[in-house]
């Protein structure tokens, strides 16, 4: 499944730059993830929820909605952390990272609508520092190479750029 879904990954978002929102939602010292099929250089990638802007709508509206969709939660988006620019050979993505506060909803593995048949999110979970120690680190989002507790990525501040195998 993971070489069909890195395809479809690659394929949807490929050969663009891509402008996504992500929430940081710490609940009990753990912090939610969600494990994405295809993303990443490893079969998958566990990273907080989030999503590519719409055209139309602010940051804030969108994160909301991809939380919504993604976890079925409601949330309440508070103050942006850092910015993390991504690239490798197929995909470029800008995130903006916000803390959200969780206020309504119950936690519950949804779907990803950009993705349409081809799903990618295929489980979620708290991670405290045990569960982050746990997973290799070629399969978390790379903001956790530079914390090892889930409550330090609230102190990650200004600008991070992880680049594998950039196209020059």
């Amino acid at each position: 499944m993971s070489l069909k879904a890195k395809s479809s990954v690659n394929d949807k978002f490929g050969g663009n730059v891509r402008v996504r929102v992500v929430g940081i939602l710490i609940e009990n010292n753990k912090i939610l993830l969600l494990k994405h099929m295809g993303v990443g250089s490893d079969d998958y990638l566990w990273s907080p929820p989030g999503g590519g802007l719409e055209f139309g709508t602010d940051a804030k509206m969108n994160l909301v909605r991809e939380f919504k969709e993604e976890t079925h939660l409601k949330v309440k988006v508070k103050e942006l952390l850092f910015i993390n620019e991504f690239m490798d050979n197929h995909i470029h993505a800008i995130e903006l990272f916000y803390e959200v506060e969780k206020i309504g909803g119950i936690l519950k593995l949804g779907n990803d609508p950009e993705m349409g048949n081809e799903q990618i999110l295929t489980d979620l979970a708290f991670f405290g520092e045990k569960e982050l120690q746990n997973e290799h680190k070629s399969r978390l989002h790379n903001m956790f190479h530079a914390i090892n507790k889930p409550l330090e990525v609230l102190n990650l501040k200004g600008y991070f750029k992880f680049v594998i195998n950039s196209i020059k």
